[in-house]
């Protein structure tokens, strides 16, 4: 079989697979024909090109079953990318099931550890109840109604009477092993949808929307709840074997003590002293920020004269305003909508970022940061001091010669930002 898999800069590859390779198997043979690092992170994501949706592949799923469900006409299409949220919840379950949102059994003690959450979840005897208001379109009308919804182990239900959850009054919405969770792509609000934080079930063999079962939540710590606890219930244990796996992979060691080949958080970006006769870590902020513009300023002076293609020196001031443009955080001319986006697709983490032009004032930048499951923009502006060209992020408090140092820093440093910068956007090429 040969599939054809696109990049974020809508780049290409086709690729001759078994009819049995996995999403996990493609995301494997991607890596090792463009020599990327596998930080675990890498996902295969459907798009569907007529309705605006997507999702992510699960790593387990068959690739032509996938396929096998797409209407000809459609030009449906994969996309090879990162999503640092994929397994976020086996990290982090605290921020992703909010306690009024969540009850339990009435025989579970009433203090459930977090841990514990996810240990129900997995579990075929005990499940959590989801539970609170969603939007709900109703089937073959424009309008939407608010309900009082419950996620149980047979299904998603609605109450007819208020928040009752009285057997008689809910009312069956769907069931998922049938169906796929999709959400819009394109960061912006539905049509005639109420909110911006919209999913959507389709039923595996159904083209278009005629079948498509529309809900919104209120804000995006609900749908998040709401889309995780579903894929939970949906594949339960086989979830948590493909988290396990990449670890498994070498000699069945336990994510608690597996020290990666190359290691990709934060913990890699150290400042260090090499000018004494032993190298240092700096371990204060301020000392490590002084002596980064130190180093870019001997940078410059060294090399205050370059050639350029003619052979003809240029002034490395210049070069400063533009160095950043090879760094594969920043993104060109691209709007405010497109960065919240491309953000949205690889996963609303704390420190996920990229650097773009700003579109409201052409001489200034705009970092775009995931914290919180929301996006925040904060404005990089440039600031001239005694002829000197410097960027800063606080009004000049903290002042960089240019914007790669600026980044570098506040990935050690969360200073006035609210969580440090870790995982950068990036338009890779297949």
């Amino acid at each position: 079989q040969v599939i054809k898999v696109y990049s974020e800069d809508d780049t290409s590859r086709a690729l001759e697979v078994p009819s049995d390779i996995t999403a996990r198997d493609v995301c494997q043979l991607l890596i090792l024909k463009n020599h990327y690092i596998d930080d675990h992170s890498w996902t295969l994501f459907e798009q569907l090109t007529h309705t605006g949706l997507g999702r992510a592949i699960e790593d387990h799923e068959l690739v032509m079953e996938v396929q096998s469900n797409w209407v000809t006409e459609e030009e449906n299409k994969l996309y090879f990318r990162k999503n640092y949220a994929k397994y976020e919840f086996f990290k982090n379950p605290l921020s992703f099931f909010p306690d009024h949102m969540i009850s339990f059994p009435s025989e579970t003690h009433a203090a459930v550890s977090h841990s514990g959450i996810l240990q129900m979840f997995l579990s075929s005897s005990t499940y959590p109840e989801i539970h609170g208001y969603l939007h709900a379109k109703e089937q073959g009308k424009k309008s939407w109604k608010k309900l009082y919804f419950l996620l149980r182990r047979s299904g998603l239900y609605f109450s007819t009477k208020g928040t009752s959850k009285e057997p008689r009054h809910l009312q069956f919405f769907c069931e998922f092993s049938n169906s796929d969770m999709y959400m819009s792509l394109t960061g912006k609000k539905i049509p005639g949808a109420p909110t911006n934080y919209g999913f959507y079930f389709k039923p595996n063999k159904s083209g278009g929307t005629r079948d498509l079962k529309q809900l919104c939540a209120d804000d995006e710590q609900s749908r998040t709840c709401w889309m995780t606890a579903i894929r939970l219930l949906k594949y339960g244990m086989q979830l948590y074997q493909n988290y396990m796996q990449p670890y498994q992979d070498r000699s069945g060691c336990s994510p608690l003590n597996i020290t990666p080949m190359r290691s990709i958080s934060e913990n890699s970006l150290v400042a260090m002293d090499f000018s004494g006769h032993r190298s240092r870590i700096i371990e204060n902020p301020t000392e490590a920020l002084s002596v980064a513009v130190e180093e870019g300023l001997a940078w410059r002076r060294r090399g205050c004269l370059r050639l350029n293609s003619h052979g003809s020196p240029i002034a490395m001031s210049n070069m400063g305003m533009s160095i950043h443009r090879s760094q594969s955080w920043f993104h060109h001319k691209i709007s405010r909508e497109e960065a919240q986006r491309l953000i949205l697709q690889h996963g609303l983490v704390d420190g996920v970022f990229l650097v773009r032009d700003s579109q409201s004032n052409p001489k200034t930048f705009v970092l775009s940061l995931s914290h919180g499951l929301k996006i925040k923009h904060f404005q990089i502006v440039p600031l001239e001091d005694d002829g000197k060209l410097f960027y800063t992020l606080d009004d000049g408090h903290t002042r960089f010669t240019d914007l790669i140092q600026l980044v570098e820093f506040y990935q050690l440093n969360k200073g006035v930002l609210p969580c440090k910068l870790k995982h950068y956007c990036a338009r890779i090429a297949l």
